[in-house]
């Protein structure tokens, strides 16, 4: 990249630093100055080609000079940058902002709407509105959390900067950070605690930043960012997203740190924020895997894991953030008593859903089984049907004896329904178990979690 901001095919002379797919240069011969490399298209799959072309990402691949990235404002507001944005704004949905436009609303009139943003970008009169702010429920909890929700436009716009910027700081990105990156999930995150756990990681720093998204300092975010972008009008939309003002209720005010759960942006602000740590710690030799603020780190001993959780206070300190006094702990996790991450509850080699995620997926089918409820047993159990399903896709891998006491409960929802029809009271029990029998609910659709397991648990054909 020359310093002028235009790209330039120059390759770093050093270390090459980590990036998510990585090029094995004992394998493949180096490329000469200004070629292309193979497959570096393919590599990079996920970036909005409109803004990464083949030749920033071999720039990207290779380095750029001083290792920052100059004049990147043109990239942001191109009308292929602004259709790829929407799509994915369009995709999650999602409620209206402040000033109430629905998703639909801004696709009827939607070359307009990114026209009208395009030139408010290139003119520089653009002005992000203010977050509606709501609190929505933990699940499994009495208590609340607070979500942002910018105005469509907004989220428009952010994703147009995000498709800009993702690649710059993904590259870079350490390897056990799993949390909204792209080709990257829960999922794997669980495998590499499992993975760990097995190879006899039993002690387990089980960490929690105190509500982490509400307390990122401005200032030290932006630091991150200057890091690896120099442009100043993109580091001022940032900026600008940072300092957006809040709406709750009827209350107005401007946030001095934190940036909103609910944004396109703050997954990556956040990622940004936390990946010195991630390093830190690679450094130090400690097994890390973290997926946005949630995060363990596994040792083999508990004098590892105290000095791992020393290290954690002392850089969370001079960050800005606090690991929360209660929630944070050191535990055996080849004992009782055991760690949660992801859900999962992890105890003695064995794993299975956490209290929480157990009464998220009750107070989903309690909705849908009440004994008022006026639908046909098919319907009501093709209402039910897809939570059990996605539910056991992401909690298949827990201990068998998890899934016989869900199914008997469901059933039990569904005999109450049947036995209030009937003329009598009470929720389904004795002889109601006779008379509606478990194979009376296969016959009507009923997904049985116990027989998903069976199935799943079964090596496969050659």
């Amino acid at each position: 990249m020359q310093e002028g901001g235009c790209v330039k095919l120059e390759t770093m002379e050093a270390n090459p630093s980590k990036f998510q797919v990585r090029i094995n240069e004992r394998e493949k011969p180096s490329p000469g100055p200004g070629c292309i490399p193979e497959g570096v298209r393919e590599r990079w799959a996920w970036a909005e080609p409109s803004v990464w072309t083949e030749r920033m990402l071999t720039a990207l691949e290779e380095g750029v000079k001083g290792g920052r990235w100059y004049c990147l404002w043109d990239k942001v507001p191109k009308p292929e940058n602004a259709q790829a944005s929407f799509a994915k704004v369009k995709a999650k949905k999602g409620k209206p902002g402040v000033d109430h436009v629905t998703v639909e609303q801004f696709d009827k009139r939607r070359e307009e709407n990114l026209d009208h943003l395009i030139r408010q970008l290139r003119e520089g009169t653009y002005r992000p509105s203010s977050v509606k702010r709501v609190e929505i429920p933990k699940p499994g909890s009495a208590k609340k959390r607070p979500l942002g929700i910018p105005t469509v436009r907004d989220r428009v716009a952010q994703g147009m900067v995000k498709q800009v910027l993702e690649p710059i700081f993904e590259r870079d990105f350490a390897e056990h950070s799993y949390g909204f990156r792209p080709g990257r999930s829960c999922k794997d995150a669980l495998r590499q605690v499992q993975s760990l756990l097995v190879a006899g990681y039993g002690w387990v720093v089980d960490a929690d930043i105190q509500g982490y998204f509400d307390s990122i300092p401005h200032d030290r975010s932006m630091e991150r960012m200057k890091a690896k972008v120099t442009d100043g009008k993109v580091l001022g939309l940032v900026e600008a997203f940072l300092k957006q003002g809040i709406l709750e209720g009827l209350k107005h005010w401007t946030p001095e740190k934190g940036t909103p759960q609910g944004a396109v942006l703050s997954p990556l602000l956040a990622n940004a924020y936390l990946d010195p740590l991630d390093h830190l710690m690679a450094e130090a030799g400690f097994q890390m895997v973290r997926y946005a603020d949630d995060f363990v780190v596994l040792c083999k001993s508990e004098d590892q894991a105290r000095r791992a959780l020393a290290i954690l206070q002392e850089w969370t300190g001079q960050a800005g953030l606090q690991l929360h006094p209660e929630k944070t702990r050191v535990v055996d996790a080849t004992q009782k008593g055991g760690f949660e991450f992801l859900g999962y509850h992890f105890e003695r080699g064995m794993k299975w859903p956490r209290k929480k995620s157990l009464a998220k997926l009750k107070d989903g089918i309690r909705a849908k089984t009440k004994r008022c409820n006026g639908h046909s047993l098919d319907a009501i159990i093709a209402s039910i049907d897809p939570q059990l399903r996605g539910w056991f896709e992401y909690f298949k891998h827990s201990h068998k004896t998890t899934f016989r006491p869900i199914d008997q409960w469901t059933r039990m929802r569904l005999r109450s329904i049947l036995r209030k029809r009937a003329g009598r009271r009470g929720r389904g029990r004795g002889e109601d178990h006779k008379r509606w029998q478990n194979a009376y609910f296969a016959e009507h659709g009923l997904y049985s979690l116990e027989t998903a397991r069976a199935l799943a648990s079964q090596p496969a054909r050659r």
